[in-house]
């Protein structure tokens, strides 16, 4: 195949600054990305002022190395994909603002994508032969969405948090018991140790018919048990709190698979680096018949090689985006 079949992905919507060359939505030429982890890691948080003066700095080299790792000129691309929203607003303009300037100098359509789809198009990445319908459990730091994937860029949502994402609660519960930042991947370490037996916490909505999460209620019930019992093991609550978690979250895209004959049963987001979600939802796969699709850790969390996919296959359907396009920090699926 040739670089005319290149799309050039650009990700800035919070704190991974990424660039990534993919042809033909499927084959990963280059991807790079510069974390934020340790700028923001002091105040226990992404600080969006920082994270926008971040991207400024390292988008140009990062855009650099991916395009020479790419072993592509700018020119040659088929297109510059940028995520458009959701995300962090100053740190979406950068990454649209400097995509669009791109595309005008080298003459090239401009695409604008959602950041959620380009989740969806991660777990396609490392399987384009992957049997659709397929059900994609998404869950990130901001989001907790179950996806009805029919075919490249059609698809339904089953369900959603009403509240707290999952990932935001993993932040706050490791606050609690004093572990740093990012939440997720600390909880995760930690409870590996702990007896999820010893520390029972509700499992909320698990027994309603919806496809809809709520986390706020069981965050608020692992810091009234941590401050009603301050002698409990912190890794006993962090694998009482991930095994609720996981409970939910599995045993709702096992209804998901079921109620809609899907053939596929795929995990996308920063929480699908999660361990025990990652076991429970193989298990629930092999269990149900169909194919698991546990994307690798890096293409769970934010990179630009899931934007350029998506990039593609948009431009293959609706064309080029409009340069009036702006950022979206709300930008739904």
């Amino acid at each position: 195949m040739s670089s005319a079949m290149c799309v050039l992905g650009i990700e800035t919507s919070c704190d991974e600054t990424a660039a990534s060359v993919v042809e033909a939505g499927t084959r990963v030429r280059s991807s790079v990305v510069s974390s934020q982890i340790d700028l923001h890691a002091r105040y226990g948080g992404v600080v969006p002022e920082l994270a926008g003066r971040a991207h400024l700095e390292q988008l140009g080299p990062v855009i650099t190395e991916a395009l020479v790792e790419g072993g592509v000129e700018g020119a040659q691309c088929a297109a510059v994909a940028a995520t458009i929203g959701p995300g962090l607003v100053g740190a979406l303009l950068v990454g649209v603002s400097h995509a669009k300037a791109l595309a005008l100098a080298w003459d090239v359509p401009f695409v604008g994508v959602n950041h959620l789809e380009g989740h969806l198009y991660a777990c396609l990445l490392e399987r384009p032969d992957l049997p659709l319908p397929a059900i994609v459990l998404l869950v990130s730091g901001g989001h907790t969405l179950l996806v009805h994937v029919e075919a490249h860029g059609s698809y339904k949502i089953l369900g959603g948090t009403i509240d707290d994402a999952a990932g935001e609660a993993y932040d706050k519960v490791a606050r609690v018991i004093g572990l740093g930042y990012p939440g997720g991947p600390a909880v995760d370490k930690l409870a590996a140790s702990g007896d999820p037996g010893a520390v029972r916490l509700p499992r909320p909505l698990a027994g309603e018919d919806s496809f809809d999460f709520s986390f706020s209620g069981l965050k608020t019930a692992v810091v009234r048990r941590v401050a009603r019992e301050p002698d409990l093991r912190p890794e006993d609550v962090a694998a009482g709190f991930q095994a609720a978690v996981v409970d939910v979250l599995v045993a709702k895209a096992q209804r998901a698979v079921v109620a809609t004959d899907a053939k596929a049963l795929c995990l996308a987001g920063g929480v699908a680096a999660n361990s025990a979600l990652r076991a429970a939802t193989e298990s629930a796969a092999v269990e149900l018949g169909v194919d698991a699709l546990l994307p690798s850790l890096a293409y769970c969390t934010d990179n630009a090689a899931m934007i350029a996919a998506a990039g593609w296959w948009r431009l293959q359907s609706d064309g080029p985006t409009s340069l009036d396009c702006g950022a979206y920090p709300n930008l739904r699926l």
